[in-house]
């Protein structure tokens, strides 16, 4: 292992060479090595013609992360689980069909990292059929410069896979918290572990090197064996970075309390303001059982936890999330991905097996975009592609699913209280359509499966059946055909929907114990 610094990494890294990037927006990212980078091909026109792959997405949509690749000439190629938070530069390189891009779930692409590292041909995996990373409907392809096929719809032991050709990494790129003089990582003061060790294993795999970096270098031998998370017989170079760019999150420079080292009370939690976020996350756990291993997207489902809090029940969840983080209380808006309290944190590819494997009882998921036919887009609107994250493995094989948001978007205005919701003015953009844009979620093949799967919104409430979707809850106050019906480009099926419980639009509900037999 060599210490280098951060302006010798733009000669280490050839043209055309394929870059795995370590990190989840901010958390985990080695933004001073990109940083380094981008500044040695904008002073030397070199590396050219890169392509990078990322598990998640890379940036916080402003200064970090993939910003520091979208220069015409330096990249070719961009792989990833979610585009996000690659800013705006980037979004319009691969809008304007500048680059070449593609979007594939994020659990699969972390588990290519192993198989890389283990030199195995590929990928083979359930997850994604039927959705817009299914060569059958789009194969991840996220504009038309993206013409070569990097996922195959294949037939094996008489079922239909989609299958992964294991890429070839020359760099690996990735990010730990101390280093020792033979290049030994620990991981102790990120909040999660992701799949960095993966990640250097695959580039060694295939005879490219690996770069990371870290606050600080220590002595040999002062690490403990168990603290050390990626061997130093992997690492190659390491780079010593700027607290500035050594974030743990987009929000938070450090905070102890996000990484397991110190425990928070949990009525630190502030209750949720009563609105239209607030009437939809009560709405939404009462899809809670005692004892249900859940998963929490971003979004109005990020706040269940609040209102369990509130409830008193937070002692009958098992709250989860995709980086690997299990129990606690998962962190909101820009610390999303990370937990106060968290009873586990493991590799991500891990978690991810866990979910894939049917670990999860339910899932808490945002939605953009509905059909009749129950699916789901999250992932591309008006043509900007935004990207799928960890959202198809989820729910690919989540037992109950529970999609969550407002029933139209774009200048909502309600009134909330007394037990009753009012429409002061509708938004501008409807959510229940005809066709949604892309499909990031089946909802026939979800209800052939035998999933159960829910709709929730701040006026309605829908399920999905074997023949579409039945509109089976009403809010008090909202009338049927006036304020839900007419803001649908299908009519669902209506058979006798029963009104919302009154209490969820009050300042003080406390229903919630009752209902999970508390």
């Amino acid at each position: 292992m060599k210490v280098i610094r951060p302006e010798d990494v733009g000669a280490l890294i050839p043209d055309q060479a394929t870059v795995f990037l370590g990190g989840l927006a901010v958390t985990s990212l080695p933004e001073e090595v990109l940083l380094a980078l981008e500044r040695h091909y904008l002073d030397h026109g070199h590396p050219r013609q890169l392509t990078t792959w990322a598990c998640g997405a890379i940036g916080n949509s402003g200064q970090a992360g993939m910003k520091h690749f979208a220069h015409a000439g330096m990249i070719k190629r961009v792989v990833a689980g979610h585009f996000g938070q690659t800013g705006k530069e980037m979004m319009k390189m691969v809008f304007d069909g500048e680059v070449e891009a593609y979007n594939f779930p994020q659990g699969s692409l972390s588990h290519l990292t192993r198989q890389i590292a283990c030199r195995s041909p590929g990928l083979l995996t359930k997850v994604g059929l039927g959705t817009f990373v299914d060569p059958a409907l789009e194969g991840g392809k996220m504009n038309a410069r993206s013409t070569e096929d990097l996922v195959r719809r294949v037939r094996f032991e008489g079922d239909d896979w989609l299958y992964y050709p294991a890429p070839k990494i020359d760099v690996a790129i990735i990010r730990g918290t101390l280093a020792d003089e033979r290049g030994n990582i620990t991981l102790d003061k990120e909040g999660v572990l992701l799949e960095q060790l993966s990640i250097a294993q695959a580039a060694r795999a295939c005879g490219g090197i690996v770069i990371c970096q870290v606050e600080r270098i220590v002595q040999a031998g002062t690490l403990h064996p168990k603290a050390v998370k990626i061997p130093g017989v992997v690492v190659d170079y390491v780079v010593v970075g700027r607290p500035e760019h050594h974030m743990q999150t987009i929000a938070t420079q450090f905070d102890p309390a996000l990484c397991g080292d110190i425990r928070v009370p949990a009525d630190t939690l502030q209750p949720m303001a009563l609105d239209e976020r607030k009437v939809i996350a009560r709405r939404a756990a009462l899809e809670l059982t005692p004892g249900a291993i859940t998963n929490l997207g971003i979004g109005i489902p990020a706040g269940i936890p609040s209102v369990a809090a509130e409830e008193g029940v937070s002692d009958q969840l098992t709250l989860s999330i995709e980086s690997g983080v299990t129990g606690g209380i998962p962190a909101q808006l820009g610390d999303f991905g990370l937990a106060y309290n968290a009873e586990a944190i493991i590799e991500q590819s891990f978690q991810f097996d866990f979910y894939d494997g049917g670990g999860l009882d339910a899932s808490f998921l945002g939605l953009a975009q509905v059909d009749l036919q129950g699916n789901v887009n999250v992932s591309k609107f008006n043509g900007r592609p935004v990207g799928c994250g960890g959202f198809i493995n989820i729910t690919r094989s989540t037992k109950k699913l529970v999609f969550c948001g407002t029933f139209t978007a774009g200048g909502l205005q309600l009134a909330i209280g007394d037990g009753q919701l009012r429409i002061v003015q509708e938004g501008r953009s409807r959510k229940f359509i005809g066709q949604v844009e892309q499909i990031t979620f089946n909802g026939h093949d979800a209800a052939r499966r035998g999933q159960e799967v829910v709709f929730v919104t701040e006026r309605a409430v829908f399920h999905l059946r074997a023949d579409g979707l039945e509109l089976t809850e009403i809010a008090p106050g909202i009338d049927l055909e006036r304020d839900v019906l007419a803001h649908m480009d299908f009519r669902p099926i209506v058979r006798q929907p029963v009104t919302m419980d009154a209490g969820l639009f009050r300042d003080v509900w406390g229903g919630l114990r009752t209902a999970l037999g508390g």
